[in-house]
């Protein structure tokens, strides 16, 4: 497969799908995907008709985690500044909802815990087994798992490398949602219910569900007040009270 068809691209009212299409490969990440995602972010964020993504894999399994077989000849399937397939150390500023069928492993596992959503077929697994492998979870696995589940829980994952299945890993809050068969279609529907609101509030919103972790209670409320004071004055708040108050859907700017 070419290097440019290992990412692929749609779009659908205002939701930019992102697949990543390795499907012979389990979706294992090489250099080429991780580019194609970034690239994909990239364009996220540069147009403003684009509210949120949707990160899937082709085949029927999300990623499978690192490609080995280029390990061994050297690769590295990171971004520089972006980390594991161009998202693990960095995320957009609108939001990223991942759609997971079959495996999330190792890297797989760490791009959807850096997505902002989780919607996981009620097959699918999860886990973090490169302690099987020699190696560890070092894209982020150690550092954000135990942020997102019960640090215990997190501790035998990526001490045993065991799997758990998608209910376990609703059931610990890790998934949003888990849907019967493929995870897209329940994935669109979140992205509905997302994209339909005001984009610099989408914006602003995740900013401080993502930066508050380590702000104190001295400092909250000021950093709070940073992200959001320009939208309350934006003309998009002004459009949202109106189109309330007329009973009619909102047509949102941007700005």
């Amino acid at each position: 497969m070419s290097e440019e068809n290992q990412v692929l691209t749609t779009v659908e009212d205002g939701v930019l799908i992102v697949t990543m299409n390795r499907p012979e490969a389990k979706n294992a990440m090489n250099k080429a995907q991780a580019e194609g995602i970034s690239a994909a972010m990239d364009r996220l964020e540069a147009d403003p008709d684009l509210r949120c993504a949707i990160l899937t894999g082709a085949g029927g399994t999300f990623c499978s985690g690192m490609d080995l077989k280029g390990f061994l000849r050297g690769e590295r399937p990171s971004i520089e500044g972006r980390g594991f397939g161009g998202l693990t150390e960095w995320t957009p500023t609108k939001p990223v909802i991942a759609a997971v069928d079959g495996y999330a492993l190792a890297g797989g596992m760490e791009l959807a815990l850096s997505c902002d959503l989780i919607v996981a077929s009620s097959t699918s697994k999860f886990g973090i087994p490169e302690a099987k492998r020699g190696l560890a979870a070092a894209a982020g696995g150690l550092i954000k798992l135990p942020r997102q589940i019960p640090p215990r829980i997190a501790m035998e994952l990526a001490l045993t490398g065991d799997f758990i299945t998608a209910q376990r890993a609703y059931d610990l809050g890790f998934v949003n949602r888990i849907v019967e068969g493929p995870a897209m279609a329940g994935a669109k529907e979140l992205a509905k219910a997302v994209a339909a609101n005001g984009p610099l509030a989408l914006i602003a919103s995740k900013a401080i569900i993502r930066d508050s972790h380590s702000w104190s209670d001295e400092e909250m409320w000021a950093k709070q007040a940073a992200y959001i004071a320009p939208v309350f004055v934006s003309e998009d708040a002004r459009e949202g009270s109106l189109a309330f108050a007329e009973k009619r859907k909102p047509n949102w700017q941007g700005k």
